[in-house]
């Protein structure tokens, strides 16, 4: 992509948001804030978010199969579970007055989806013999939240992973249960968090006795507390007490994921029974489980940034390489640019080519806002070959294009 057709404009103004993602991504032209809580990904932005949910994608696609639900749904799906008092709902009436007098009818903005996935896999999976499965989407999704602050951290409508499991035993969902927990670790060791993720016990609400279980990030800025034992147990605050040991390690996190035993709460609900071996009536037993793909987001920019701007793993950069081209009215240089960026593309690397009539200083500095690993410069100081930097690093080295392309590559 060429710097001069992307939809990108950063700025270098002083005002500081309130947290440290909002302001790199704002300012680095990721999003754009329409209201409190409510944010529009903008072409870098939504690179970064598709990167992170393909790779959510990928691992999902191992435990379940993916599909899509609505936003909206009848209010007597939610009456019927005894859902409709929980402070995160949203109702949707008619758009203006003629429709409110045609139609008066309330409407549930989903916040979670157990309500719709439960009739439909009611209807489609009723023996012994379609036990057990899961399926799972990635959507938008709409909070009543209060206090929406932090950037991507806390909002309003934000982009989420939502898996259900559908088992015939208890020990069969539990045997699930701890796979999701491997496959979760797998997605926050991709995108760059597993060094810093723990799997924590928290309270399991009105569906189970047992425990759920937080992914919880450690995070200077996060809003949560953790405990970590000596043998890898973590606790969050909310469940610790007595718990904690002299030898517990207390961190600062956010909270990235969480898996739950649902029990047989909504099966119960709309009577979702298999019929077993025997021919005998028994319920079915479920999990859900949710990641926050565009917190991850936040929380990536949060852990991983300098004076400067954000550092991107590579695994979710929105471009590998950020080509800047010095001197751009110099015939030679020109054509020296062009060769490396269709060389560099022709290979499969993605590559964010500035080829704007500014300042070297100002390429620069976008290049540390926006956080891309490699800054590539060619100009006539560099001849025929290629000032390469890494981001996070101070010193630049002079290459061939032949050995960027293979320190890039591998």
């Amino acid at each position: 992509m060429r710097y001069s057709q992307l939809l990108l404009k950063t700025t270098k103004e002083s005002k500081q948001y309130d947290s440290i993602n909002a302001t790199y991504l704002i300012k680095g032209g990721f999003i754009d804030q329409t209201m409190a809580g409510v944010y529009s990904y903008l072409p870098l932005g939504l690179r970064v978010l598709t990167k992170i949910e393909n790779i959510v994608r990928e691992e999902m696609n191992a435990i379940g199969s993916e599909m899509l639900m609505p936003t909206l749904s009848p209010r007597s799906l939610w009456e019927q579970t005894k859902r409709t008092g929980i402070d995160i709902l949203l109702e949707a009436r008619g758009a203006n007055e003629t429709s409110l007098k045609k139609n008066d009818s309330s409407f549930i903005i989903n916040p979670t989806h157990e309500e719709l996935v439960t009739p439909i896999a009611q209807k489609m999976k009723p023996s012994y013999k379609d036990l057990p499965f899961a399926v799972y989407q990635i959507q938008t999704k709409f909070r009543n939240e209060a206090r929406p602050k932090s950037g991507l951290m806390r909002g309003r409508e934000f982009r989420m992973k939502d898996l259900y499991s559908f088992h015939a035993s208890p020990e069969d969902l539990q045997e699930y249960y701890e796979k999701a927990k491997e496959v979760y670790m797998n997605v926050f060791r991709r995108v760059g968090l597993g060094d810093d993720t723990y799997i924590v016990k928290a309270s399991g609400g009105d569906f189970t006795k047992d425990y759920s279980h937080e992914f919880q990030t450690a995070c200077e800025t996060g809003e949560d507390t953790i405990y970590i034992e000596e043998n890898g147990e973590g606790w969050n605050k909310e469940v610790a007490s007595d718990k904690v040991q002299a030898t517990s390690v207390e961190y600062t996190a956010t909270e990235v994921g969480n898996i739950f035993p649902l029990g047989t709460k909504y099966t119960e609900a709309f009577g979702y029974r298999f019929q077993d071996e025997d021919g005998q009536q028994k319920l079915v037993h479920m999990a859900c489980y949710g990641i926050g793909t565009s917190r991850i987001m936040g929380v990536l920019v949060e852990k991983f940034h300098d004076e400067r701007g954000i550092l991107w793993p590579m695994s979710v950069a929105p471009y590998i390489v950020y080509l800047a081209e010095l001197n751009g009215d110099d015939p030679t240089v020109h054509a020296q640019a062009e060769t490396i960026y269709n060389t560099l593309t022709e290979a499969g690397v993605d590559v964010l080519y500035d080829d704007r009539k500014v300042s070297p200083g100002d390429k620069f500095s976008d290049a540390d806002l926006l956080g891309i690993p490699y800054r590539l410069v060619v100009s006539k100081k560099t001849g025929d070959q290629i000032e390469v930097k890494r981001r996070g690093e101070t010193d630049a080295e002079l290459m061939s294009l032949d050995t960027c392309l293979e320190q890039i590559t591998n």
